[in-house]
């Protein structure tokens, strides 16, 4: 009895040792390379064993895939179901589709969700496209090489790649920037009979309009036309953005407004997208015609909306109509964001209002908001203004303490301060301490020593230090060049300081008005003041210049410079009343057919004006209306005070009305009644004082 008990469990053994390797087999045949298997099998040692799947199991719901996909390893999961789909007669056509899903869907699980797609190819069963499209987006955001690949496999397969399929891969070639590729891909699409879609042109239009190819962006969006598919407002928002960024408000607007013609409503994107680019050009009247527009329209300003125009009057010194816009936004009850505090903030700082910066500081951690690096820096700068630099250099132990890491602004900032009052050890401490941090100094770090050193009359220790900085790849800008320039001119050394001039011309740094003033007040020093006019002559002559020469030779410079520089002494001249020679600067622009703006005009009347010489700034005020540039507040108040002085009313008056009609604001309306009530009463300060509040306000146009 026993020896049949015996005989029959080694049957029993025997048959299930059998079936054993059978299955081994059958798994084998099924999962063709060890790689494949030990892929699927992440863990060395033995993994933990799935229930059972059964034929009531299957097919698998999305759901029960997902919570199997979380629990379990893929290889014991696959070869489960493998086993339960030999139990049903008629196997669903895609039994493995859900898994792979969910093993894509999990984080850092792209090569396993590959590998589980691979499984099932060798067990016979094909995946659809959708999935396939799932596996591809896991590994496009983890590894674009493996994403090209696994595409390659497809096509390899036979599988043909739906417009959902290219779009993962454009995203993501977008994505890291490799719009020619991306470009591409959209070419295969049309070769493999695959039409391109709105998704596919807006990714691509997208990422040009973030890396400043705008024209690029606009070609995109003729090419879409041509190939029937209709921009939609996703596109339309943007270009506009691109545009925006790019400085160029004009073409912002008429795309914005061919959007609207072609029967698209813009939402608060496009509205926020206008705001702000018009706040960053500092067109704060265009910035708050299009508020009220958007509120006309319907659409809601929001914490967006109002921070960009926060940002744009704490940047321009307006705190007054600032915290009114904060108000407004309150009283819509609209939070502010860790943005809007870091405006406010900053404005305040800038002003030297510190405490109330603290105040905003103490709110925003209130309401749950921690400050950012570009917080701190600003906070960091309120201190060093107030001259608390103990305090500012405590503030940077607490960003540390919190994880936020100094960058070079921040130590840049207390460094730039320890240079301002004179004490450069301390700047050069601070300038050590950066560098064991492992932040490096830049342009403005090494810029803000020379100058302290400059301001100590430590020339040779600054040009030690100007070279250093051309060593290590910094180019000196003109605030670099300037401040070495100036301490030159003080200490009576003016053939360096000219030789500076010419080094900064040749490497392309144009001289602003603060390097001309300095080379003038300079070369003025000794009061010979032929010497220094004939020495100025030379930063653009080598021969030397006739006696009775005026600026007739800087004249002839001004016709191979460029527009910035130009417009630059333009400026200085006018600073220091030197009218003439600003009338020559300004025949050459002409002379040049240069498209001049209302910022020349600006500065022109208004430096006319301090001379004394009205008749000659309405004239230049009447060309500019003829040109068709709005009047605005910097040169037009300056003249309607001069019209007054001169007994001039009516002209005084006109100019006045001209002026108003630019704002169409409400909230200008009780500012005009008051400057009508002072009009008729002959108060010329009263006038000019609402005016000005009213420039402040960004309620009047302004030169860019």
């Amino acid at each position: 009895m026993a020896a049949a008990h015996t005989a029959a469990a080694a049957r029993q053994a025997a048959a299930a040792a059998s079936a054993s390797a059978a299955e081994a087999c059958c798994i084998q045949h099924a999962v063709h390379h060890a790689h494949l298997a030990a892929l699927l099998n992440p863990s060395p040692r033995s993994p933990p064993l799935p229930v059972p799947l059964r034929r009531r199991h299957l097919p698998l719901s999305r759901q029960a895939a997902s919570r199997l996909a979380a629990s379990f390893p893929p290889l014991p999961l696959l070869v489960s179901l493998l086993r339960a789909l030999r139990l049903l007669e008629s196997p669903p056509p895609r039994p493995f589709d859900a898994l792979i899903t969910s093993y894509a869907s999990l984080p850092s699980r792209a090569s396993l969700a590959a590998a589980a797609l691979a499984f099932a190819r060798s067990a016979g069963y094909a995946p659809s496209v959708p999935t396939y499209n799932a596996v591809l987006l896991a590994l496009s955001d983890a590894s674009l090489p493996s994403a090209r690949r696994f595409l390659d496999s497809m096509l390899r397969d036979g599988v043909a790649p739906n417009v959902y399929t290219y779009n993962i891969l454009v995203r993501a070639l977008c994505g890291r920037g490799h719009r020619e590729e991306a470009l591409d891909i959209m070419r295969d699409m049309r070769g493999s009979g695959c039409a391109p879609n709105a998704v596919t042109y807006n990714t691509l239009v997208a990422a040009f309009c973030r890396a400043g190819e705008v024209d690029g962006a606009e070609r995109l969006v003729r090419m879409m036309r041509e190939g029937g598919v209709t921009p939609n407002l996703v596109t339309f928002n943007s270009v506009v953005n691109g545009l925006c960024k790019a400085g160029r408000m004009e073409d912002a607007r008429k795309v914005f407004d061919e959007m609207v013609r072609e029967g698209l409503a813009p939402d608060g994107v496009s509205y926020n997208t206008l705001v702000a680019g018009y706040c960053k050009d500092a067109n704060l009247q265009e910035a708050f015609s299009v508020l009220g527009e958007m509120m006309r329209k319907g659409v809601s300003p929001d914490v967006v909306t109002f921070t960009s125009l926060i940002h744009a009057m704490c940047r321009g010194g307006n705190l007054e109509r600032a915290l009114e816009l904060l108000k407004q936004m309150r009283e819509r009850g609209i939070q502010m964001n860790e943005i809007t505090f870091t405006a406010l903030i900053d404005g305040f700082c800038k002003k030297g209002f510190l405490d109330d910066a603290l105040l905003a500081s103490k709110e925003m951690r209130e309401c749950g908001l921690q400050p950012s690096l570009v917080c701190y820096n600003a906070l960091i700068n309120g201190y060093c203004i107030v001259g608390r630099m103990d305090e500012a250099r405590e503030l940077v132990c607490e960003m540390e303490a919190k994880g936020v890491k100094p960058d070079v602004v921040t130590y840049s900032t207390i460094l730039s301060a320890y240079c301002k009052s004179g004490d450069t050890d301390s700047a050069f401490q601070v300038n050590q301490k950066m560098l064991e941090k492992g932040v490096l100094p830049d342009a403005i770090t090494y810029s803000s020593l020379i100058r302290g050193l400059c301001e100590e009359k430590r020339l040779n220790y600054a040009h030690v230090l100007f070279e250093n900085m051309i060593k290590l790849g910094l180019l000196p800008d003109e605030f670099t060049y300037t401040s070495l320039i100036d301490g030159h001119c003080k200490e009576g050394n003016v053939e360096k300081a000219l030789s500076l001039h010419d080094d900064m011309i040749k490497i392309g740094v144009l001289p602003d008005v603060v390097t001309y003033s300095v080379l003038i007040n300079g070369l003025s020093k000794s009061a010979r003041t032929k010497e220094a006019q004939r020495l100025l002559f030379k930063l653009y002559h080598e021969d030397p210049v006739p006696a009775n020469i005026k600026y007739d030779a800087l004249m002839h410079c001004c016709r191979k410079a460029e527009f910035k520089s130009v417009f630059a002494l333009l400026k200085g001249f006018c600073m220091k009343g030197l009218m003439d020679e600003a009338d020559k600067v300004f025949q050459t622009m002409l002379d040049r057919n240069w498209n001049l703006d209302e910022s020349v005009y600006s500065v022109l009347i208004h430096g006319h004006c301090r001379g004394g010489n009205v008749m000659k700034a309405l004239s230049f005020y009447k060309q500019m209306l003829q040109f068709g540039f709005s009047p605005n507040s910097t040169g037009t108040i300056s003249l309607i005070r001069g019209l007054f002085e001169k007994g001039m009313i009516v002209e005084a008056d006109q100019v006045t009305q001209q002026l108003l009609n630019c704002c169409s604001l409400a909230d200008a309306e009780a500012s005009k009644a008051l400057i009508d009530l002072n009009l008729k009463e002959g108060n010329v300060d009263a006038v000019v004082d609402v005016l000005n509040d009213m420039a402040r306000d960004g309620l009047l146009p302004s030169s860019r």
